[in-house]
């Protein structure tokens, strides 16, 4: 469970004391890639607090979605149309409820075992 979380924090540091820079033309490629590795991680983690976690859909997920998300990308490059933004908005979205359902499940998981429902389970 710490794993994930661990890793994405790791990534984090070294990314930011890291002094690579990136042509501005890579600059859409880069912000759908680093979207699709986050929805596949906080995927990855609410699948894990509900004990639902699977390695082989996880990676699958992340390689399908940074795929799909890059193929998007180019064909809207290729076209001259924004693309990305679907891919955006659409793992925004995916980011999203995953968060809202993992401190959903963080903040209910005390009351379970008291039995007691928390003052936090509406959203």
């Amino acid at each position: 469970m710490m794993l994930p979380i661990i890793g994405l924090v790791l990534g984090i540091v070294i990314a930011l004391l890291t002094p690579i820079r990136f042509p501005a033309v890579y600059s859409d490629y880069m912000a759908v890639g680093i979207l699709a590795a986050l929805d596949s991680v906080c995927g990855g983690i609410r699948a894990g607090l509900e004990d639902k976690f699977d390695k082989v859909v996880f990676i699958s997920g992340f390689v399908t979605n940074m795929a799909l998300a890059a193929c998007l990308t180019l064909v809207g490059d290729k076209l001259g149309v924004d693309l990305f933004l679907g891919a955006t908005v659409a793992f925004s979205i995916r980011i999203f409820t995953n968060v809202g359902m993992i401190r959903r499940y963080l903040l209910q998981r005390p009351s379970r075992s008291s039995g007691t429902r928390s003052r936090g389970t509406q959203a």
